[in-house]
């Protein structure tokens, strides 16, 4: 107030002299050049600034006759977001923990926190689009499900069947889990991919020695019982080993240089695949056999009846 000035004007002034001001413009053929006036870096120093002379409506004066000029640590922009300013700090995983378990952990020393007033908190980045794409993966996973059950009880008439063919997918997501820890890989969405296709293999072994079953008994005059599910397992050993065996071979490649370029999301879904395909192939050998043995008596009866009902020839009246 004593030399006339606001601080708008002089940041003003400051502004036009630290970081220029087009006075003019050049004109060369079709290409125009800005002329701009600033200060030299020399001046552009803490002494330069404070000796900086400031117009006023009594004359020039230095800025540090009215304002003190220090060195001091801050943000180099200023970014806003809902009229509230905004700090981003960021942050990257090593690539061998989850980031969920990072992502908890930040979490956990936040709410441990007592942030001054008017100060919030919020992940986002990367590990909130990973974490939304989990949840939506989970969703689908259920539809998946859902929809593999509505599909198998359309074909079989029973839930029994339904949920025995079903049973092999905990056993491929057994693999999968270990897969991914021998091969010190986290949970990712990737995996969850992998996941989804597993249990649609796995369905698929079932499907191969449940059908398997069932004919043997409807076409081939098999009777329930040990004979009827060995000799079926057996029969259905073969196809069911090749489809894991090709698949399997052609996951090799996938499952070395995981830190190699284009490599960083098909390495997790191979490690995926490849371990349930394992484990789902080797105890499906005996869980789908002994699961039918247990509870596949009642339906197999049912789907016999109701194949003698559709042969019975209609009376002519």
């Amino acid at each position: 107030a004593l030399y006339g000035l606001t601080p708008a004007a002089v940041t003003q002034a400051l502004e036009g002299l630290s970081n220029g001001r087009r006075v003019s413009q050049i004109i060369e053929g079709n290409r125009r050049f800005d002329v701009v006036i600033r200060l030299s870096d020399q001046d552009r120093s803490t002494t330069g600034l404070r000796d900086l002379l400031i117009a006023t409506p009594t004359g020039y004066a230095p800025l540090g006759m009215f304002a003190e000029v220090i060195e001091a640590d801050g943000p180099n922009q200023i970014q806003r977001e809902g009229a509230q300013r905004r700090i981003v700090v960021y942050g990257n995983g090593d690539g061998k923990r989850d980031m969920a378990a990072i992502a908890a952990d930040i979490r956990r020393a936040l709410s441990e926190m007592k942030m001054p007033q008017g100060y919030t908190t919020a992940l986002e980045g990367t590990f909130l689009a990973q974490e939304e794409a989990a949840m939506r993966i989970g969703a689908l996973s259920l539809i998946s499900l859902a929809a593999i059950f509505i599909v198998l009880y359309s074909r079989y008439r029973s839930a029994a069947l339904s949920l025995i063919i079903m049973s092999g997918i905990p056993l491929a997501l057994v693999g999968s889990v270990l897969a991914l820890n021998i091969a010190g890989q986290p949970l990712s969405v990737a995996s969850m991919i992998g996941f989804i296709t597993l249990a649609g293999i796995s369905a698929r072994n079932g499907i191969l020695k449940i059908s398997h079953y069932i004919n043997l008994s409807l076409h081939e005059g098999e009777t329930f019982g040990r004979a009827l599910i060995i000799r079926g397992s057996l029969e259905r050993l073969t196809p069911v080993l090749m489809t894991a065996l090709s698949a399997g071979l052609a996951l090799i490649p996938l499952l070395f240089g995981a830190d190699e370029p284009g490599r960083e999301i098909l390495h997790p879904v191979a490690v995926t695949i490849f371990g349930g395909l394992l484990s789902a192939t080797l105890l499906d050998t005996v869980l789908t056999p002994v699961l039918f043995l247990t509870f596949g008596k009642k339906p197999l009866e049912r789907l016999t009846a109701q194949r003698a009902d559709a042969l019975v020839p209609t009376e002519a009246f």
